[in-house]
């Protein structure tokens, strides 16, 4: 059905280090954008300033929200509910949801007459089945603290599935998947019938796979006897965890894989080791989300990491040989946002597909179809 353009969009995704700022046209075309490499604060006010006056009015406002808790379990329109609902699940993802609440204000506030969107990662695994969404821990936790597995990346795996479905030439709802998700945040994602049924994240972003420099998942009964016999406080072990954890300290140099490949290949043994159990979670990760599917139609690569590195999917695929995938994948020449690429050999009997990350269009989208519903 033809749809009527809205006009103009602004995208925001505040993180815990960085501001991203785009104006998207009707066609996701990119009208006007600024970054900020440093933690959202008093200068996003400044930076919203800049790109207006750089760009057309835009009609709404969508805002990526990491963790929507557990009363938000979808892309809404923000009012005061929400606005409030969103600062209790600012603590079950302290590293993003206070950041993406300040630039949210400030928008709202210079924008106080046009919709503001929140687009909550965790919303394309509200529909988890709850043998893969709830912990084996006393009922009174997960009733009282709504202690369960939330996920995340939800809008990068909304964005992943439909390019990748385009590419394959199959409707999403007909696709059985494990999207892999590797950035600076890592997890993998079962997608069965265009709907996530299992995921690696979980009550917070620091569960399952190796990251930059989070954790993933360790034994809690390591953290209880860092506290008890060693006399860790919670906020050592938090901090540890979330920032000293990951790439950064295995290698003991750099929590960026371009970076541990080369020094690597000149000989450089920790940054070895440290890819090899990058990998290695990757593929249990990986190989754990294909046993919630009936079979396995393609495995797809996105993030920065997924699109960018072709060492690391060569090396998550090489052993992966029990999937029906192999080595020697292909390496693409100049993927764009708009141009998914398969890397696998012709034939093979998994495809392998790369999708450079979208998160900033899901979120247009996502805005332009609650606009939709809500004019309906």
């Amino acid at each position: 059905m033809f749809e009527e353009p809205f006009g103009a969009v602004l995208v925001v995704d505040a993180g815990s280090s960085s501001l991203h700022l785009t104006v998207f046209d009707d066609d996701l075309g990119v009208l006007a954008e600024r970054d900020s490499s440093s933690a959202p604060g008093d200068h996003a006010v400044g930076l919203l300033r800049q790109l207006l006056h750089e760009a057309p009015a835009p009609v709404a406002v969508g805002h990526r929200v990491v963790h929507g808790g557990p009363a938000l379990r979808e892309h809404l329109l923000v009012d005061d509910h929400v606005r409030d609902a969103l600062d209790g699940a600012a603590d079950m993802a302290p590293l993003h949801v206070p950041p993406a609440l300040t630039v949210l204000d400030a928008a709202r506030d210079l924008l106080p007459d046009i919709p503001h969107a929140a687009c909550l990662d965790t919303a394309f695994h509200a529909g988890l089945p709850a043998a893969a969404r709830e912990y084996a821990v006393p009922g009174a936790w997960r009733e009282r603290y709504g202690l369960r597995r939330y996920g995340f990346h939800g809008l990068s795996y909304s964005w992943a599935l439909g390019r990748a479905a385009e590419l394959l030439g199959r409707r999403p709802e007909r696709l059985q998947v494990v999207i892999a998700h590797l950035g600076g945040g890592c997890s993998a994602c079962a997608v069965r019938d265009g709907r996530s049924v299992d995921t690696t994240m979980g009550f917070t972003p620091l569960e399952g796979l190796v990251m930059a420099h989070r954790s993933g998942s360790i034994d809690p009964g390591a953290l209880t006897w860092l506290q008890t016999r060693h006399h860790l406080s919670a906020e050592e072990v938090d901090t540890a965890l979330n920032q000293g954890g990951g790439l950064l300290a295995l290698s003991g140099t750099s929590d960026d894989t371009r970076d541990l490949v080369r020094a690597r290949a000149g000989g450089d043994e920790r940054a070895g080791f440290a890819l090899d159990v990058f990998t290695h979670h990757c593929r249990r990760g990986i190989a754990a989300m294909a046993a919630s599917l009936d079979r396995l139609d393609a495995l797809v690569f996105t993030g920065e990491i997924g699109e960018d590195q072709p060492e690391v999917r060569e090396e998550v695929c090489a052993r992966l040989t029990t999937l029906g995938l192999t080595s020697g994948l292909q390496v693409p020449e100049g993927a764009t946002v708009d141009r998914p690429t398969v890397v696998s050999a012709p034939g093979a009997a998994v495809p392998v597909v790369v999708v450079p990350t979208g998160e900033g269009r899901q979120v247009d989208r996502e805005t332009r179809t609650l606009l939709r519903q809500h004019q309906a």
